[in-house]
């Protein structure tokens, strides 16, 4: 029967197979999952604010040291989500690496969400997790069969379902700051928007903003979602002219990477500001905007409403205002952070590195550290 690999601080781990600069995680579980045989990667960010919360993944690498690497990189920009935030949770992911040609049925899928249930479980309330690409709220119903460490499990099994609806309205929340400064007005009609991607995320906030007047340039990779800019009135576009479109804010509202050291000379918006994660090919790329001055919002912190919303109704037992209050709050988060760069000379990215750097530094010096999570506990807020 297959046990585990490695359960290391990842200080621990050999330096060959991590392909980052520094190694800052507290913990890191490598398990080969007993009923699945597939590798199940569990990354422990920081606890500083809170027990940790991220998504579990599911996909597809060349080798499982790349999901690793995923599951490092991801967990990462959860404790800078959550602390930008001001949620009392740290960072943490969940990554299932699946081979190449490796076949996920019915039975296999369901063999390694239970897998991962037990290394969720086996952390004690450390870390709790949701859905993410590849895994969805019926996905979290079948971990929450073995751990109550678990979020946005289905309605109907008294989770908070789908994500989605949530990040999109953090999304539309952070625009109007930013068309607080590039217009002077948080009111949305005439903003000129072009979104990149319309799954449930993207095609949300397109119709909400539709419903507010802005003016749309709408595009996906699937032909079919063109409707969508037909019902909305909407431009429609090509992704690759859709970035490049002469509008007031792009949104990347699909998978990473789109913002490239060669797109951005050509990039024809004045701001960006999506719930994309991982928006960025490389850290280089937000230097590059700033020379041009184009606002970039980061990512995380424009994509933070749905795990808001999730961590707030089911690991903190809030009431849906008062979720719903949370996730709006994105708007002030980001207009402090426009307001903080302007003021220092900056870049909104540096000031969002300097707000989670304050968080976090403050917990740590008050000796802070994530307890266990209890379901009665109630939501405390990260201290500036």
């Amino acid at each position: 029967m297959a046990g585990p690999i490695t359960q290391l601080p990842i200080s621990q781990l050999p330096v060959s197979q991590l392909p980052i600069s520094q190694l800052e995680h507290e913990q890191v579980v490598i398990r080969t999952g007993r009923r699945s045989g597939l590798p199940v990667i569990v990354a422990v960010h920081s606890t500083a604010l809170g027990p940790a919360a991220g998504g579990c993944r599911i996909w597809r690498y060349a080798a499982w040291q790349d999901g690793l690497a995923d599951a490092l990189r991801l967990s990462s920009a959860m404790t800078a989500k959550f602390a930008a935030a001001g949620l009392a949770c740290g960072g943490g992911k969940t990554v299932v690496a699946l081979p190449e040609g490796f076949e996920l049925t019915a039975e296999r899928r369901r063999e390694a969400l239970l897998d991962v249930a037990d290394v969720v479980e086996s952390l004690g309330g450390l870390y709790a997790t949701g859905p993410d690409v590849g895994t969805s709220p019926q996905d979290m119903a079948v971990i929450g069969e073995r751990t109550e460490y678990v979020f946005c499990k289905p309605a109907e099994l008294g989770g908070s379902a789908d994500s989605s609806p949530a990040t999109a309205d953090g999304a539309v929340a952070a625009l109007r700051a930013v068309g607080a400064v590039l217009r002077g007005t948080t009111t949305l009609a005439g903003l000129r928007v072009a979104v990149v991607g319309l799954g449930n995320v993207g095609g949300r906030v397109a119709t909400t903003l539709a419903a507010q007047g802005a003016e749309l340039v709408l595009s996906d990779i699937d032909p079919e979602r063109r409707a969508l800019a037909g019902e909305l009135g909407a431009v429609w576009a090509e992704p690759g002219s859709a970035l490049t479109a002469e509008v007031d804010v792009v949104v990347p509202a699909a998978l990473g990477g789109v913002l490239t050291e060669e797109l951005v000379p050509r990039l024809r918006c004045r701001a960006v500001a999506g719930p994309a994660n991982n928006q960025l090919a490389g850290p280089e790329v937000a230097d590059l905007l700033a020379a041009r001055g184009i606002v970039w919002v980061p990512d995380y912190i424009v994509s933070a409403g749905g795990v808001i919303h999730a961590i707030a109704v089911e690991l903190d037992k809030q009431s849906e205002d008062e979720a719903l209050e949370r996730v709006l709050g994105i708007e002030g988060t980001v207009a402090d952070l426009l307001a903080a760069a302007r003021t220092q000379g900056g870049t909104p990215v540096a000031a969002a590195e300097e707000l989670v750097r304050a968080r976090l530094g403050a917990a740590r010096s008050r000796g802070v550290v994530g307890e266990p999570r209890r379901h009665d506990r109630r939501a405390a807020v990260a201290q500036p």
